[in-house]
């Protein structure tokens, strides 16, 4: 609970994305000096490459409190964070909670709060892919729908909020908190030597896949790394293996078939200054994450999308993101389409500028001294 002088604020991060878009959230909070601040870590992705890395690289503090929840179903995890993140909030009451994102600790945690008549900041609020068939789509519009403060990323989000009914006075445009850490990063970028350490040299694709529909079923796996395989013709391949993924790669054989060929190179998940410095200088990217269409978008590298929708819109229409489907079959003709027109744009969103974090302060400010 915040004291007499300062209103207390929980932050809170679970998965690897969450954690770059609330450092600079962290930190403006933190310089305001008017905020008792708590970092909950609920321990969604619970080994070191995919989470405690993220703490040491990002140079952000210690949690506060790491609810260990781990891995499990959507039901069983959400179910275990909630039990936990209750028990916490009853020993703790915050003034306010704040989520980051789509994942289950989002909607989970939200949940707990507003059960407490707790406020909830949704940070990344309104995206949408209009697909109900993803968990993340669920995590978003139920997180939106219990949260009091909408802090979005880009102008769509704001039509969509309205249209599902949300208040205009909650939702406030502030820009895009993970640029925030790309812009402050960037030099450090450039120190790593993970080119070197992993022996790969340009043309190179760089590729991430973990989402459901691309990788739990074993003909959808198959046909996907069938395809992965034959663009090794045109560029070598780096492919950093969400845990998730690789489970599936080892359950169904398919693991082997990529690190047999000597222009993949299968890695385990990267900390993110290497990840980001194999992203920058990647002649495309392949992908299914909502994360990675914005930083490539705002590297201006050629992304291409295997999914048949995307919440980020912006990247297509503003940046360099083109969403290409499920079919597979057409990845190696739409890797050759791209890498003989490499055109990079230098379009970059409104307000991702690398303020977003600052932005967000400043309305948490003034939501706390009754100017709501």
């Amino acid at each position: 609970m915040g004291s007499d002088q300062f209103p207390g604020i929980h932050i809170v991060v679970g998965a690897r994305p969450n954690y770059i878009k609330a450092n600079p959230v962290f930190r403006a909070l933190e310089q305001q000096d008017r905020f008792h601040l708590s970092l909950i870590h609920t321990g969604q992705h619970y080994d070191h490459t995919m989470s405690a890395l993220f703490f040491d690289q990002l140079q952000m503090k210690a949690p506060d409190v790491s609810l260990k929840v781990g891995s499990g179903s959507h039901a069983v995890q959400t179910a275990r964070i909630l039990e936990r993140y209750e028990a916490v909030l009853q020993k703790d009451t915050p003034d306010l909670v704040m989520v980051f994102g789509d994942v289950n600790s989002t909607i989970a945690c939200s949940l707990a709060a507003v059960k407490l008549h707790i406020p909830v900041a949704h940070v990344e609020a309104g995206l949408r892919s209009f697909d109900r068939t993803m968990p993340e789509e669920i995590n978003r519009v139920l997180t939106d729908q219990i949260a009091d403060l909408l802090f979005i990323t880009s102008p769509e989000a704001k039509d969509n909020l309205i249209r599902e009914g949300i208040s205009e006075e909650k939702i406030h445009f502030v820009g895009n908190t993970m640029i925030d850490s790309l812009v402050a990063f960037t030099p450090h970028f450039q120190m790593s030597n993970i080119h070197g350490v992993l022996g790969v040299t340009k043309p190179y694709a760089l590729m991430t896949f973990h989402r459901p529909s691309n990788v739990d079923e074993e003909s959808n796996l198959q046909k996907l790394v069938r395809m992965l395989v034959k663009i090794t013709d045109q560029l070598n391949c780096v492919f950093p293996v969400h845990p998730r993924t690789l489970h599936k790669l080892e359950q169904f054989g398919l693991r082997q078939r990529l690190e047999d060929n000597p222009h993949f190179f299968l890695t385990e998940p990267l900390g993110y200054l290497d990840f980001m410095r194999l992203q920058m200088e990647a002649d495309i990217v392949l992908t299914d994450s909502g994360g990675v269409q914005e930083e490539s978008t705002f590297f201006g590298v050629p992304c291409l999308t295997v999914r048949d929708n995307t919440e980020r819109p912006v990247t297509i229409t503003e940046g360099t993101n083109r969403l290409i489907g499920t079919t597979y079959d057409n990845i190696p003709e739409e890797v050759r389409r791209a890498l003989a027109n490499p055109v990079r744009k230098n379009s970059i969103p409104e307000l991702w500028d690398g303020k977003a974090g600052e932005r967000i302060a400043d309305v948490m400010r003034e939501w706390f001294s009754g100017e709501k």
